[in-house]
């Protein structure tokens, strides 16, 4: 006993601190102590056992390694207080006065001081434990008394799961300063009260003159405004230069005219519903569209704002805006990703519900989708629709997900405005000093229904009984300033009065204005660079590229770097690629596309490529990434061109996840013109998980938002007996996307024509996405070989006749695309048919119709045209052909019957199936349609 008989002289405030931080980490204080704060009970059983440590049965001694050591009774209640203290800081979040317009729900155990083995008689005891919180020893009264007012006042916090001690002591410190409550100068509360008026008085002008429209009012979340507002003021002041954000429609024209500085003469034109000044440009309805604005802040600092164009298909924005957010990094902030904030408002419903905020959110931390760190904001309206959030979540908070990354988040009484703005400020200090995810919960309520002309007392007839007599945050705030002396009874009427002064003269210049006038989103960005119709799209674009520039990349591509150990099949590997260049110049598809992405690096352009597997590729043909064999060290040779390395190359394997990872990387080709953005499926079936992404962004953006975009799909496509789920991209709905001049779909069949379409899509002048469905078996067919020259000189062809035909000699004139062509020739060849002529079409949109019709008038000798497809007959191109081709008509089709599956499970009955389709195409006696087929 006597080695611990220091327990009964030293100071309790010595043990109330040490304990304190063997709380937060056992590690951090000298392991005797860590052996006796185990042994005594608080429940720790695994650690106890480990060290062979059991607690007291009493509770006034514990036995550590065995010894039996006396806990003086103060140091007992002192424990106490400090499990109290962590009670507090664990559960506290639970007992706020949070909600605006409802009682909370109950939980237990509750925080009453019997839970912790404290007495009412102990209230009026002294504990040292009080230095924990920064208030010296105190009253347990008192202790309880600031708890209650940093952790169950008007913003709850969540955090004590973060497991890096060092963030939770900053976090306890910054808490701890004036118990969790703001200490504004009366400027900043008028402010405040400012900024709560423009986001009060935007909506009730708006309500007034058009009424019954849909604007997705803020009406119940005002308080989002002020707190937006601080948090750009602020990061200005830290660095910031750049704010990415991405909300949907609830408040989201509050947003544009109150932070971003949208002319509110501009959102009046959009509510007259007048039509574009631009022929070729359908738009959007007004609270979907994007706005790029220059910001001066109070400071004096000017900053680049930009909010993304959103669908109504909610958080789907979100993966963009990360994307856009990490291009703006790369491309000008790499040495300070902090100086660009992504923001993101989300709603309650969509949050907890939308599977695309977990991918987003799981991005967080990986090296090809970090962004520093994103301020998650949501406008809790407590409601979806018209369903309760008691039917719409089965977690307790509507940011559970947020705590995946080990992330803070604060619930805050969205009618407090200052705990909100309160709330802001922590907010951007920890993103800007951990560079990590925080999660803001502004509890409040929708003052209507979905929209305004929704009669919201349907479903909740209770909640908005409570509403309709509930005052707007604006009100309430200006009740405390008039209360605390900070403003007279005329100082809100003088704010209202002018500030609709403006609202409408506003509104009567935009009355003046015949037609709507949209500005492109990110315009620095995308100077020179012009958005071009379908006539542009068909020009030729010269893709050539000198071969003693090519050479050069070839050899550096093709030697790996001396004095490190690779397997030996990455050796072979690489020297086979040297040989087929140098030597046999036979470059297969590899081959011609590392030299695509070298070549394009060597004029300047960056390269970004992610996916899942795409590092080596699913299929083992790419291997950009090549790890040494004894430590895992990543070599990148498209990295090491030395002299004729003027971009970078990137190239990421992917979380695994098609709908965050496709938008993540639409956004960034969004915001980075200049760089060859490629996502890859890992097969092209699995590329409809993105649907949403395809639908809203891929194919309709240029339309609906003036928006270019040069993103490159990559879709693994071919029919060889793997079943329905990997064989088919579902070409015919991406065929059925294509309209005008919204995209390229090509379907190629040599490295030489793969490395001409990359290249157009960079040296055009303009951007359009890329849909490419890619081989598989074709990777490393014999036949699939290209020449350097053809690399060096060549172009891209859209269509590829078959050069070994004598036009006069033919007598069917068979049309196909992609892999399929393959399978074709080796039946030709089988069958020495020197009177079928095979003819490749490398685009499939925009269609070449021309070169169709010549190739047509060519074999005018033709007894038959014919459309091969390996596809069921209602998927694949056919129909696509018929849409745009009036010959197509007089076309016979060979193709698999109709089918729900793109293919068949069983690898026999596909390949039957198969070599039925290939038969017919050679034998039109052979219709498959009318033979039972199996």
């Amino acid at each position: 006993m006597d080695k611990y008989s220091f327990l009964n002289a030293a100071h309790t405030s010595f043990f109330a601190e040490l304990y304190d931080r063997y709380t937060k980490n056992p590690d951090s204080i000298e392991p005797s102590w860590r052996a006796f704060f185990q042994g005594f009970d608080f429940g720790l059983e695994s650690a106890l056992d480990e060290l062979d440590i059991q607690p007291a049965v009493n509770g006034t001694t514990a036995l550590v390694n065995g010894q039996e050591v006396a806990v003086p009774l103060s140091l007992q209640k002192e424990f106490k207080v400090i499990g109290l203290i962590n009670g507090y800081r664990s559960r506290g979040h639970l007992f706020t006065q949070t909600n605006p317009v409802r009682e909370r729900r109950k939980y237990s155990p509750t925080l009453d001081i019997a839970n912790f083995d404290l007495e009412e008689a102990d209230l009026d005891t002294v504990f040292d434990a009080g230095s924990i919180l920064g208030i010296g020893s105190a009253p347990l009264k008192t202790i309880i008394g600031h708890l209650e007012r940093i952790y169950c006042d008007a913003i709850g916090v969540e955090y004590m799961y973060i497991r890096r001690p060092e963030r939770i002591a900053w976090m306890q410190q910054w808490l701890n300063v004036n118990d969790n409550h703001p200490s504004f100068s009366a400027e900043e509360k008028r402010n405040i009260l400012r900024k709560l008026n423009h986001a009060v008085s935007f909506e009730s002008f708006l309500h007034t003159k058009y009424v019954g429209q849909k604007r997705f009012s803020l009406e119940g979340g005002e308080s989002l405004i002020p707190a937006l507002d601080v948090i750009i003021e602020k990061a200005a002041e830290a660095g910031v230069k750049q704010f990415v954000m991405g909300m949907a429609h609830r408040g989201r024209l509050n947003v544009l005219t109150n932070i971003f500085g949208k002319s509110p003469k501009d959102i009046f034109s959009e509510f007259d519903g007048k039509d574009y000044e631009e022929t070729i440009f359908d738009g959007d309805v007004k609270y979907h569209l994007g706005w790029t604005s220059r910001r001066e802040t109070d400071s004096g600092r000017v900053v680049n704002m930009n909010i993304a164009p959103n669908p109504s298909h909610l958080e789907a924005v979100n993966a963009i805006v990360e994307g856009i957010t990490r291009a703006k990094q790369d491309k000008d902030h790499a040495d300070a990703i902090s100086e660009v904030l992504p923001i993101l408002v989300h709603g309650d419903a969509a949050f907890a519900g939308q599977g695309v905020a977990y991918e987003v959110i799981q991005m967080a931390k990986l090296d090809g989708y970090t962004t520093g760190g994103t301020i998650h904001i949501v406008v809790n309206n407590q409601i979806g629709f018209t369903t309760n959030y008691l039917d719409g979540r089965s977690s307790t908070y509507c940011t559970d997900v947020g705590k995946v990354t080990l992330s803070p988040v604060l619930h805050i009484n969205a009618d407090d405005a200052e705990a909100v703005v309160h709330a802001a400020t922590f907010a951007l200090e920890y993103r800007m000093r951990y560079k990590a995810d925080v999660f803001l919960d502004l509890l409040g309520y929708r003052k209507y229904g979905h929209n305004e002309g929704d009669e919201p007392k349907f479903t909740q007839p209770l909640l908005y009984k409570s509403i309709s007599k509930h005052k707007n945050p604006r009100d309430i705030y200006a009740q405390k300033l008039l209360e605390e002396g900070v403003i007279d009874d005329s100082y809100v009427k003088s704010l209202e009065s002018e500030y609709k002064k403006n609202l409408e003269e506003d509104l009567l210049d935009s009355r003046k204005v015949e037609k709507t006038v949209i500005t492109p989103f990110m315009q620095d960005e995308w100077e020179g660079f012009e958005r071009v119709a379908e006539s542009e799209m068909r020009k030729p674009v010269d893709t050539s590229y000198p071969q003693e520039k090519l050479d050069a990349i070839a050899a550096r591509i093709t030697q790996l770097p001396e004095g490190k150990k690779f397997l030996r099949k990455i050796e072979r590997l690489v020297e086979s690629r040297k040989k087929m260049y140098f030597d046999d110049n036979r470059l297969d598809w590899a081959m011609g596309e590392l030299l695509a992405y070298g070549a394009l690096l060597e004029e300047g352009y960056d390269v970004r490529m992610t996916g899942q597997d795409v590092e080596r590729g699913t299929f083992s043909h790419r291997h950009a990434v090549i790890k040494t064999e004894m430590h895992e060290e990543e070599v990148v040779l498209l990295n090491s061109l030395g002299e004729h390395q003027h971009g970078d190359f990137y190239i990421y394997n992917s979380l695994l996840s098609e709908y965050a990872v496709m938008g993540y990387d639409y956004g960034y080709a969004m915001a980075s013109p200049n760089t060859l953005t490629l996502w890859e499926a890992q097969f092209g079936d699995f590329s409809n998980g993105a649907q949403i992404v395809i639908d809203q962004y891929l194919s309709s953006a240029e339309d609906k938002w003036k928006l270019q975009n040069g993103l490159v799909l990559l879709l693994p496509h071919g029919y060889e007996g793997q079943g329905a789920e990997h064989s088919s991209a579902r070409m015919e709905r991406y065929l059925q996307l294509c309209a005008k001049d919204n995209m390229f779909v090509a379907d190629v069949t040599t490295p030489a024509n793969l490395f001409h379409l990359f290249r157009r899509q960079m040296k055009a002048k303009y951007r359009k996405p890329l849909v490419v469905f890619t081989p598989k078996s074709l990777l490393r067919h014999p036949k699939v070989v290209s020449t350097k020259e053809e690399l060096a000189t060549g172009s891209f062809q859209e269509l590829i006749d078959d050069t070994s035909a004598m036009p006069t000699k033919i007598k069917s004139l068979v049309f196909c695309t992609g892999k399929f062509y393959y399978d074709l020739l080796a039946k030709k060849e089988e069958l020495q048919r020197d009177d079928v002529a095979l003819v490749r079409l490398e685009q499939l949109f925009p269609l070449p119709t021309e070169q169709l019709r010549a190739t047509i008038k060519k074999y005018n000798k033709a007894e038959e045209m014919v459309w091969a497809q390996e596809e069921p007959r209602n998927m694949g191109a056919w129909g696509h052909l018929l849409m745009h081709l009036d010959e197509a008509r007089n076309f016979r089709v060979a193709s698999r019957r109709f089918y729900g599956a793109p293919a068949a499970g069983s690898a026999v009955r596909s390949q039957r199936r198969h070599a039925e389709v290939i038969e017919y195409v050679f034998d039109n006696t052979k219709d498959n349609f009318r033979i039972k087929q199996k």
